[in-house]
């Protein structure tokens, strides 16, 4: 091997003209292919619609329901609102995401990011330190209407992060840890070029 083969860079190298991974592309076609799929149209509406009924009923009727409640109950109907509003915030961010990577307004690389990622709520205390128990006891005295949007959002949420960990969880997987990649690392280390 001379010289100037040792030193030749290799068809897979760092180059952004390099050919990519096939498994890591077959999972990008997989995530752009449910972007342009009537199951995100669906979730798309549903969950903008969620966000929309929920905040025209915490800024109207539910400010009237709150004044009604009891003191402790009244902290309850505060601190669960509010965690109402901050998982439907987050579901309508990814959403959002999804919306821009399928319009082309937002590369892959960056709709990838760990920041766009949902992440599993805590399921023992809220921020408050109320347990769930305590909240299940004291969910007679809070607004039916709460309760259901409470219910319908935690549904949607789920769903939700299930498929952010089916479709980049998938990419995230392959991603430094497929065949071609090992190959590529030891004809690197190796200075090798393939015949």
């Amino acid at each position: 091997m001379t010289a100037t083969a040792m030193t030749k860079p290799t068809a897979h190298s760092s180059n952004p003209a390099a050919p990519r991974d096939p498994m890591t592309a077959q999972a990008e076609a997989r995530l752009m292919q449910f972007t342009r799929s009537e199951l995100f149209a669906r979730t798309f509406r549903e969950g903008m619609d969620l966000v929309e009924e929920a905040a025209a009923y915490l800024d109207g009727p539910g400010r009237q329901d709150a004044k009604q409640l009891p003191r402790n109950d009244a902290l309850t109907y505060a601190s669960q609102s509010m965690r109402l509003t901050t998982r439907l915030m987050q579901v309508a961010s990814w959403l959002l995401v999804q919306r821009a990577l399928k319009e082309g307004d937002m590369e892959l690389s960056e709709a990838r990011a760990d920041k766009y990622r949902l992440v599993a709520e805590e399921r023992s205390e809220t921020e408050d330190g109320l347990s769930f128990s305590q909240i299940a006891k004291d969910a007679y005295a809070l607004p039916g209407r709460l309760l259901d949007l409470m219910a319908r959002s935690e549904s949607l949420y789920q769903r939700i992060m299930r498929l952010d960990r089916s479709l980049y969880g998938t990419i995230a997987a392959q991603a430094g840890n497929t065949v071609a990649d090992q190959i590529t690392r030891l004809e690197a280390a190796f200075g090798r070029v393939p015949d």
